[in-house]
């Protein structure tokens, strides 16, 4: 439809649009799919923070997927923040997907033995990020007690943990030593509707 359509029809192309389905951290592209940033790039839709969902209005996104992007916020106010501004930016059967390290597989992990120095190494990474510039580091560690607090807090009613989300060839379906590494979580913002009678 073009502008001048729009505006013979009186129609607001902001209030008609279709709710976004947005890739917070994302890099590459995939259809369907918008991308939030916090560093611009050739396929970056919106540049800004995840701590700033100002940009997007209420109940406008239908669904929100962050891997390995919430361990990156502070657990006294950045996180709870976000989790709270997700909640309010996804429309009423709205659903967020989450992938975060799972603190607790990597502390099973790091205890094993037999685990060399090296791989031990690579586990605190996962812990702590990689810190290869100044977004890289985690101010939190997370498991899926934790993430569920965090997220009723935010008004999420109900979470799910799930193997992988396989949307898209991320860290979330990374594994190390054979464990999948990450803890990935389907949070509704309204409870599911049982299929049941």
């Amino acid at each position: 439809m073009t502008m001048a359509a729009v505006a013979l029809s009186g129609n607001d192309p902001v209030a008609d649009a279709e709710p976004l389905r947005l890739h917070i951290g994302g890099k590459a592209p995939k259809q369907g799919w918008k991308i939030l940033n916090i560093q611009s790039g050739p396929h970056v839709d919106f540049i800004g923070s995840c701590t700033d969902l100002e940009q997007f209005a209420n109940e406008s996104v239908a669904e929100v997927y962050a891997s390995h992007v919430l361990e990156h916020l502070d657990y006294v106010q950045e996180l709870p923040h976000t989790l709270k501004e997700i909640h309010r930016i996804l429309t009423p059967t709205g659903s967020l997907y989450i992938s975060v390290p799972d603190l607790e597989c990597l502390m099973t992990l790091y205890a094993q033995p037999g685990v060399t120095i090296n791989d031990r190494f690579m586990i605190m990474r996962m812990m702590f990020g990689g810190q290869t510039d100044a977004f890289d580091f985690h101010k939190v560690g997370l498991t899926f007690e934790f993430l569920c607090h965090f997220l009723g807090q935010a008004g999420f009613p109900s979470a799910t943990r799930v193997a992988e989300h396989g949307l898209f060839p991320d860290t979330s379906s990374m594994r190390f030593l054979g464990q999948l590494i990450s803890l990935n979580v389907i949070a509704h913002k309204s409870h599911p509707v049982s299929s049941g009678a």
